[in-house]
This record gives structure tokens, C-alpha cells and sequence, in this order.
């Protein structure tokens, strides 16, 4: 049994105006928080997998420059479920006991820890796993792989919540709802920068 981490790093930032994931936060690109603790996470084990799916040349470029396993989706401006399709569609070695851990690239506070306990709940009798904060739902979702038909049948903007809807899922705490903070407008990055997470809209589930 394997788990693929699915770093989805490829998001159109259309109500911040530009890419948001290029931008610059405590020092450095926004989507290189998660990836670089992805990528020490992943490294550390033996059973783990991780590909980063992104429509953009540069991350791209920085991501194959590292030797990490990297999809270039053009496609992904049409919509979550193009990105969701070329990162499982990269997975040759994917088997129905395996499990898929779908990432988003704008939760730069995302915790190594938060990843651990959400992927030992990759189980046989796990269908679907996902985070919560209270009664509040968000990323990452960890999806067993006998999802896969349904998860590549997604259209448009879909990702997999009328999947969760349906067959419902394993709620996993997390400590602190900072983990949960995302970007979406220019007053969002003004609050994250700051480190500030009152008034932040927290990262609902997507996939």
C-alpha cells in the first residue's frame, strides 16, 4: 500500500489578480512552504510518493530542477477537476489499495505533523479522510484509491465534494486553525503575512 501525496500547486488566483502562488511570503514563493515540507516529509518515508500538477512554466521549471516528480497541466485553467485528472493520470504505478492525498499549494502553515496523522488513517476499512477544525471542514482529503473513476469522471470546477457528500469520510482535528489559512484576495496576503488569523476565511474543502 502506497500514498501519494498530490501537491495541486496550479490554481487560477483569479480574485487576487495575479498568481498568487509565485508570491512572496516570509521570503520566499507561497507555494514553496508546502512543497518544502512535503518534500522532507516524503523523503523520510518509504512509502510515500509526491508529484506537485501546476499550469505554470516557472514552478514548473524550479520543481524539475529539484528532481521532484512535476505535471505540466495547461488545462488546469479549465478547472479543479483537469488538475485533480493529470496528477492521478501520472501515477503508473497506482494500485486500488493505495491511497491519494490531495494538497493545495496556498496553506503555507500546513504542519509535517497534520500530514502524519491524517495518512494513519490510510487503512483498508478508510475510504475517505479529511481535516477538520470543530465542525469545519478543509485540506488536505486523503481519498482511497477505489475513488479513482469517480475522482477522473470530475468536470469543470468539481473537485470531490459531492464524492465526501455521498460516501462520507473519517473527520481528522487539526490543532490549530492556522493550518487552515489560505489566499485568496490581496487582504487575505495583507492578514497571512502578518501572521494574522483573525478575519482570515479559512481553506474549505476543494478535494
Amino acid at each position: 500500500m502506497n500514498k501519494h501525496i498530490l501537491y495541486l500547486a496550479a490554481g487560477n488566483s483569479r480574485r487576487l489578480g495575479e498568481n498568487k502562488l509565485l508570491m512572496n511570503l516570509h521570503g520566499k514563493p507561497l507555494y514553496r512552504h508546502g512543497f518544502d515540507m512535503l518534500l522532507e516529509f516524503s523523503e523520510g518515508r518509504n512509502d510515500c510518493t509526491f508529484t506537485v500538477v501546476t499550469q505554470y512554466p516557472q514552478i514548473f521549471q524550479e520543481v524539475t530542477s529539484l528532481g521532484v516528480a512535476v505535471v505540466y497541466n495547461p488545462e488546469s485553467r479549465l478547472g479543479l477537476s483537469h488538475t485533480i485528472r493529470a496528477g492521478i493520470q501520472s501515477l503508473v504505478h497506482l494500485r486500488k489499495d493505495d491511497f491519494l492525498l490531495f494538497v493545495v499549494a496556498d496553506q503555507p502553515y500546513l504542519q509535517s505533523d497534520t500530514i502524519e496523522r491524517l495518512l494513519a488513517y490510510a487503512q483498508p476499512n478508510t475510504r475517505i479522510a479529511r481535516l477538520f477544525w470543530g465542525d469545519i471542514p478543509g485540506n488536505p482529503v486523503l481519498f482511497s484509491a477505489a475513488f479513482v473513476p469517480k475522482l477522473l469522471a470530475l468536470q469543470g470546477d468539481d473537485g470531490g465534494r459531492e464524492i465526501i457528500r455521498k460516501y462520507g469520510c473519517v473527520p481528522v482535528q487539526i490543532s490549530n486553525a492556522k493550518e487552515f489559512m489560505d489566499i485568496d484576495t490581496p487582504d487575505d496576503l495583507k492578514k497571512i503575512s502578518a501572521a494574522d488569523c483573525f478575519g482570515m476565511r479559512i481553506s474549505r474543502v476543494q478535494c
